[in-house]
């Protein structure tokens, strides 16, 4: 088994011609030394200017202005974590950048026999399996364009879009 990273891993973001979407079902991820100082600011309370995710934003708005689509399902516990609540948080940015982040509470997607596991399915057609350890940190993704698997995916896609809500319906079924 072969895994992409780095420049390679980031091209899938930049290929893809029609549709990305993620299944994250991690309760945290490993931050990336970009993110360490936003997360400390939020947990204290202290405003941030984003400039760390200005990437992303700008990727999002891109793909939108192309007609791509970019979803995401968040799995997620009650109660949030540190980690989750600073995700979410972030996400009230990125989702009008047209990041389409939606949300499942943990008991649901294991009661619809959702995987517990995290990758990116591109334009239908190619599986970014996703390689986190222990301590999530991720490895890098195993491509897979095999049909049997792919199907499989679209269909766990298909359950947890269907199933999952946007981040402020999610907030508020908790309330």
């Amino acid at each position: 088994m072969t895994l992409v990273s780095g420049d390679e891993f980031e091209e899938l973001f930049t290929s893809f011609e029609a549709s990305a979407f993620r299944l994250e079902t991690r309760e945290r991820y490993h931050l990336a030394k970009d993110e360490e100082e936003p997360l400390r600011r939020f947990l204290a309370g202290e405003p941030d200017d984003l400039a760390w995710m200005s990437g992303w934003l700008d990727l999002m708005r891109h793909h939108a202005r192309q007609g791509r689509t970019v979803r995401r399902v968040r799995v997620v516990s009650r109660p949030f974590s540190d980690y989750a609540r600073f995700s979410m948080s972030v996400a009230r940015h990125s989702i009008p950048a047209g990041d389409q982040i939606h949300y499942l509470d943990r008991t649901e997607a294991e009661r619809l026999g959702l995987p517990y596991s995290d990758w990116w399915l591109f334009d239908d057609q190619r599986l970014a399996l996703l390689h986190l350890d222990e301590e999530d940190v991720l490895h890098g993704a195993e491509i897979i364009t095999d049909p049997k698997i792919i199907a499989r995916h679209r269909k766990w896609r298909d359950v947890a879009w269907r199933n999952a809500v946007p981040l402020e319906e999610f907030v508020n079924l908790g309330a």
